[in-house]
């Protein structure tokens, strides 16, 4: 979370692209690349990733344990879920492996205070409340840090980012178009945090 601004949240659906992409993301400085596990193609995906000098490659989207098993045998280096279960979170937390569980009230943050955890994804950021939503929520847990993916964009991740709470935002924007836009977007992207 404190490597890059803004992580890639990238679906995958021909993981012949997927090299490719993740050169263009590195190259325009976004280094932590998340391939969602919502396609047929994302554990090869990530493998072609993985081949990527400097790119630091997880597993989104991660919603049970036979897909958690799935993207640890394909070397995943963070898991990100959409939402946060003990029956997912005892395996992922066990296994030493980063975890970022997606959370929208006080209740999943106070789960996942219970489970040890300090590190979330606020999830589904804007249709959550936005930020107005996430400052009220970030007041009591003062120990707690986010990344808020979900409807964030260039245009409104620098708000996001000024927010003490937020280390990084998740976003889609930046994998669309051709190699040369998607590192011109990855550049730009990555300059939010300077």
């Amino acid at each position: 979370m404190r490597t890059s601004p803004v992580i890639p949240v990238l679906v995958i659906e021909d993981a012949a692209t997927a090299r490719p992409l993740a050169e263009a993301l590195v190259k325009g400085g976004l280094r932590v690349l998340e391939v969602t596990m919502r396609t047929g193609a994302a554990l090869e995906a990530m493998a072609e990733m993985q081949k990527v000098p400097g790119a630091i490659v997880g597993a989104g989207t991660v919603v049970n344990g036979a897909q958690f098993k799935q993207v640890m045998d394909a070397g995943a280096e963070f898991i990100v879920s959409p939402g946060l279960t003990e029956r997912l979170a005892d395996p992922i937390i066990a296994s030493g492996v980063p975890f970022l569980p997606g959370t929208a009230t006080a209740g999943d943050i106070m789960r996942g205070l219970d489970l040890g955890l300090e590190y979330f994804k606020f999830f589904p950021a804007e249709t959550s409340g936005g930020l107005k939503a996430l400052k009220a929520l970030a007041a009591p847990f003062y120990q707690a840090k986010f990344c808020p993916t979900g409807g964030i964009t260039l245009a409104s991740a620098p708000e996001w980012l000024s927010f003490g709470p937020v280390l990084c935002v998740g976003g889609s924007w930046i994998a669309t178009g051709s190699m040369d836009e998607v590192e011109a977007k990855a550049r730009a992207a990555a300059g939010l945090g300077a």
